[in-house]
């Protein structure tokens, strides 16, 4: 038996439970038989069996040295890095993990402008200051790609002070930009590489797809195993290579970040997710690619439907892609795709994983079949027969605006004093809230940044477009919430 095919982590916990030792331990339901008894029946006995607590036998996340280190050593393995940490707190704490294990206040870090909210959130936390690049736009699907290596070179010329450079790898859509040269320019000036690869876990395990961060020499990676790689909603590991960053430092800021009360059903489950995908994720994946594909080519057959493909490559943002998302366009039909979203749901109990104005985004995974792609062919080929348009919606366009001035760290803007005052009086001042249009999802404002009349143009013309802003307490944008100035006592 080779080492990936052990679950050191799951054996030892199966294991103990079979044992059906007498509990005088947390949690309280005791194996389930202090809980409710139709939740019970529904979760099943043994997944109740194994929800245990970090006793001795168990090991314990935050200072691993048994079965949780063992397991923990072979995703290092299996994903090409030095040390793995599982995370419970899902992706957002280990992207949380990253950039505080590098920055501290009034450190700089580079980040695109489209960055989850657990990137502002960490930002906030370590009162760092991000210097923006802002991500190419596609002007037919309305979304944002990646960042440019050019874009990357004049950040780090511009500031090689920062502490950090973070990447999104891939795109929520499934795009990648030149990973492996973004990490070698990064790397030319000592500066260490973060990469949200929350829609990346398969990558990593096939040549057909996008490299993963540490094929591509990157220093840390969030990888959200329970998106596309088989565990349980909310597990995700912290990849880390040795050198840039310290581990001592990432394992003491991941324990700071997370609960002391580890979910053993969720670590049990990223064991055995890694196993699989070491030794079987290669034959799946390629199982899972051509399923895709093959769904792609019969909704291209389809009257007002395009599902993009290989042809969006070779702009400087968009290296590489994933074919497994399916970014499925529906402006030549006469429903936006919210409506698609709720048309599907209503008429074929069919749930997609996101909608925009635009498009509709599909995720073909491990667990699919050709019965359910079927399904959503049908359900597609149903749409446009019912949904035909006179003539073709372009997207409107989608651009925007110059990044403003940070006048002060997002950490300074959240804590500060606020008042709330009229949206049309609002220019100058400095914002307290995000603001953001979805699509393409990059933020208009961020708390700190100085409000300008540009600003407010364009907040009122994607408004008046219909698209859909969002952010502020007050969804009118009859107000917005900026930092209080205090006058001079006199």
């Amino acid at each position: 038996m080779s080492q990936q095919e052990k679950t050191p982590l799951f054996t030892g916990v199966k294991n103990h439970a079979e044992k059906d030792p007498i509990q005088f331990h947390i949690p309280g339901h005791k194996k389930g038989t202090g809980m409710d008894p139709e939740f019970r029946e529904f979760i099943g006995e043994n997944a109740l069996s194994i929800d245990l607590i970090n006793i001795a036998p168990l090991d314990d996340l935050h200072h691993p040295h048994g079965i949780i280190k063992e397991a923990q050593q072979l995703a290092a393995e299996a994903f090409g890095a030095d040390y793995t940490f599982f995370s419970v707190q899902g992706t957002s704490g280990a992207i949380m993990t990253m950039i505080m294990s590098v920055c501290g206040p009034g450190d700089k870090i580079i980040v695109p402008r489209n960055v989850h909210k657990s990137i502002m959130s960490a930002i906030i936390f370590s009162g760092a200051t991000p210097i923006f690049i802002h991500p190419e736009i596609d002007p037919d699907l309305g979304i944002s790609h990646g960042i440019t290596t050019e874009s990357v070179e004049r950040a780090l010329e511009a500031h090689p002070d920062a502490k950090g450079l973070l990447v999104i790898n891939p795109t929520y859509f499934g795009v990648s930009a030149n990973l492996k040269k973004i990490v070698e320019v990064a790397h030319s000036y000592c500066i260490p590489v973060l990469v949200d690869e929350a829609h990346g876990v398969h990558i990593h395990f096939h040549e057909k797809l996008p490299l993963s961060a540490m094929q591509a020499g990157a220093d840390m990676a969030a990888t959200s195993v329970h998106k596309l790689g088989g565990s349980m909603t909310q597990s995700s590991i912290l990849n880390v290579k040795e050198g840039l960053v310290s581990s001592k430092r990432v394992q003491s800021i991941i324990s700071m970040l997370t609960t002391t009360s580890t979910s053993y059903l969720l670590l049990t489950s990223l064991d055995v997710a890694r196993k699989r995908l070491a030794t079987e994720g290669r034959t799946l994946i390629d199982q899972t690619i051509k399923l895709a594909e093959q769904t792609r080519a019969k909704l291209n057959e389809i009257p007002g439907i395009t599902c993009v493909g290989n042809e969006i490559l070779g702009t400087k943002a968009t290296y590489d892609m994933d074919p497994t998302k399916l970014i499925i366009s529906i402006k030549e039909l006469s429903v936006n795709g919210y409506e698609v979203e709720n048309w599907l749901r209503e008429h074929y109990n069919l749930e997609v994983e996101l909608s925009d104005l635009y498009n509709i985004l599909c995720i073909v995974s491990l667990g699919d079949t050709e019965e359910k792609t079927k399904v959503l062919v049908e359900a597609l080929n149903q749409l446009s027969k019912t949904h035909q348009r006179a003539e073709t919606l372009s997207p409107k366009a989608v651009y925007v605006p110059n990044i403003p001035t940070l006048a002060l760290s997002p950490r300074e803007a959240f804590y500060a004093e606020t008042e709330v005052i009229p949206f049309s009086q609002s220019a100058g001042r400095i914002i307290a809230e995000f603001i953001m249009v979805y699509p393409p999802g990059i933020p208009i404002l961020i708390p700190g940044e100085i409000i300008s009349q540009e600003n407010l143009s364009y907040i009122e013309e994607n408004l008046q477009a219909g698209l859909p802003v969002q952010g502020p307490e007050d969804e009118t944008f009859t107000t917005l919430r900026v930092i209080k100035e205090h006058q001079a006592i006199k």
